[in-house]
């Protein structure tokens, strides 16, 4: 697939445009995101999504249409389960329903251009290494295995990244929000709000996640434009899941196996692949294994078949069986949350904080 370099440069502007106009929308919001807001703004994320992939139908073919729905929607499925940890962070800092939306926009931005540089890479090593698919099929499984764990009852735990302890050990910081700044000037002296930190962990926390979900979209397309924009699209859908999915969330109780059976797939996907282009010496001394591939369109139908039934089956189970929801706790519940102090009451509030230096926490 050739993508000339002035395509690049429309596609990056025009989702640019789109999260300027968001960030507009949510800068003029003096109020906690309702359903009906977030709806809409998940319409017009899905809707573009869907125009972009039906115009790589038109003008590149219908294989490159389902690579790029193919990996929109395993980018989607992965971000759906991230959500759990985002709601971990959210209650873990306290953040104000008001500001969460927010809060998430930025942080997915941060992801959005670090998510950038690794696909760069990413493509770059594949195309000269192909021996690399068989390390991300590796990976893939060895997540899948993890997900099954987890879904078998293993604790999901956020832990702070060292970075943002760095920061937060660095940095002069108010141990309380003052709204949506991330800064405020207390007695001629300059301090950063949790609010800063919050989102450095959430754009953080979402790199990390990247580190399965890259390989997993590289398993169904090779094809760095279409990583890109799959990657991009689901990313900036992915506050409006957090507002509509809520509480639905924790219902999803299949949701882990859903997606290590999703991941286990590419990873043979990717073997496969790797196999068919054989570059390593000890296996038929460096040729090429004919060997029959997955192909693109079986990935679809697997990927959104198995989304489906998980999903149900996770519904079905909890009305059943209500106790396998477990009860949410107060500080991890999103809505839990510290309330806004007025640049004045803060004077008095970066008294108890801790100074810059020390080990001790100044977001709680």
């Amino acid at each position: 697939m050739s993508v000339p370099a002035w395509l690049w440069a429309v596609t990056i502007a025009g989702l640019l445009l789109v999260v300027l106009a968001d960030l507009t929308a949510d800068s003029r919001r003096r109020h906690t995101v309702t359903v009906p807001e977030a709806a809409r703004w998940l319409g017009i994320y899905v809707s573009l999504a869907v125009l972009f992939g039906l115009g790589i139908w038109f003008f590149a073919g219908g294989t490159y249409a389902g690579e790029f729905f193919g990996g929109y929607i395993t980018e989607y499925s992965l971000s759906v389960d991230n959500l759990f940890v985002f709601m971990i962070i959210m209650g873990s800092f306290r953040v104000p329903a008001v500001h969460q939306h927010r809060v998430l926009l930025v942080g997915i931005v941060i992801a959005l251009f670090m998510r950038g540089a690794f696909i760069a890479v990413g493509a770059l090593a594949i195309n000269a290494l192909s021996w690399l698919f068989y390390l991300f099929a590796a990976f893939l499984i060895y997540t899948s295995v993890n997900l099954v764990r987890q879904g078998m009852g293993a604790d999901e735990e956020w832990t702070e990244p060292k970075v943002v302890g760095l920061v937060r050990r660095l940095l002069p910081v108010t141990d309380r929000f003052c709204g949506a700044k991330t800064t405020v000037r207390l007695d001629g002296k300059r301090w950063f709000t949790p609010m800063l930190i919050v989102m450095i962990a959430i754009g953080l926390t979402d790199l990390l996640f990247a580190l399965d979900s890259i390989p997993a979209i590289f398993g169904l397309t090779r094809e760095p434009f279409l990583v890109c924009t799959a990657n991009s699209f689901a990313l900036m859908a992915l506050r409006q899941l957090y507002v509509l999915l809520g509480g639905l969330l924790k219902k999803l109780v299949y949701l882990s196996y859903g997606l290590a059976a999703i991941l286990a797939l590419i990873g043979v996907k990717l073997v496969l692949h790797a196999l068919h282009e054989n570059e390593l010496p000890f296996l038929n001394d460096g040729n090429a294994i004919p060997i029959p591939e997955i192909s693109i369109e079986i990935s679809l139908m697997v990927i959104v078949g198995v989304l489906a039934i998980t999903t149900v089956a996770s519904l079905v189970a909890v009305r059943r069986n209500p106790a396998l929801v477990a009860p949410a706790e107060e500080d991890g519940h999103p809505g839990g949350s510290a309330p806004d102090l007025p640049p004045q009451q803060l004077i008095r509030a970066d008294q108890r904080t801790a100074r810059p230096g020390s080990d001790q926490p100044t977001h709680r």
